[in-house]
C-alpha cells in the first residue's frame, strides 16, 4: 500500500508526517523507517523509528532508491512502513514519468513484502498526474 501526501511547501505535510510516524510507532508491530533529506525531524520522531539521513548515501535517483529500499527490506524482515519525507528532496532528479512508476513500483513491492509506504511531494496537488493522484 502507497499513501502519497502532496502539497506546496508550508501546506503542514512535515506536520502530518511526523504524526504518522509517531503513530506507526505505538501501532506497528514491526519496524517504522522514515528516508529524509536532513536531519530536520530527529527531535519530532519516536526514537524508535529508524532514521535515514538520504544524503549519506548519495540518492541521485529513483533507481539507487529502489535498490535502498530493497536491501532495508531484504536486511531486515520486521520492516512494516517507511516513510519517505520530500521525495523530489531525497532523490536529486526524477520527473513526473519516472515518480509514476517508482510509486507504481513501491506499490507492488509493498504487497509483495507486507510494508506500507508514506510519501510526500513537495508540488501543487491539482498539478499530479493520474498515475501519482491515485495514491492520494
Amino acid at each position: 500500500m502507497v499513501r502519497v501526501i502532496m502539497g506546496l511547501k508550508g501546506s503542514g505535510k512535515t506536520k502530518q508526517m511526523i504524526d504518522l510516524i509517531n503513530n506507526a510507532a505505538g501501532n506497528e508491530s514491526g519496524n517504522v523507517v522514515c528516508i529524509e533529506r536532513g536531519l530536520k525531524m530527529t527531535y519530532d520522531i519516536h526514537y524508535q523509528i529508524r532514521l535515514v539521513e538520504a544524503s549519506d548515501y548519495d540518492m541521485k535517483d529513483l533507481a539507487f532508491l529502489k535498490g535502498f529500499i530493497s536491501g532495508m527490506a531484504a536486511g531486515n524482515f520486521d520492516i512494516t512502513h517507511v516513510f519517505i519525507d520530500s521525495l523530489t528532496r531525497v532523490v536529486e532528479s526524477c520527473n513526473d514519468a519516472e515518480m509514476e512508476k517508482f510509486l507504481d513500483w513501491l506499490d507492488g513491492f509493498g504487497e509483495k513484502n507486507n510494508i506500507k509506504f508514506t510519501v510526500t511531494i513537495s508540488a501543487d496537488a491539482s498539478t499530479a498526474t493520474e498515475g501519482v493522484k491515485k495514491f492520494f
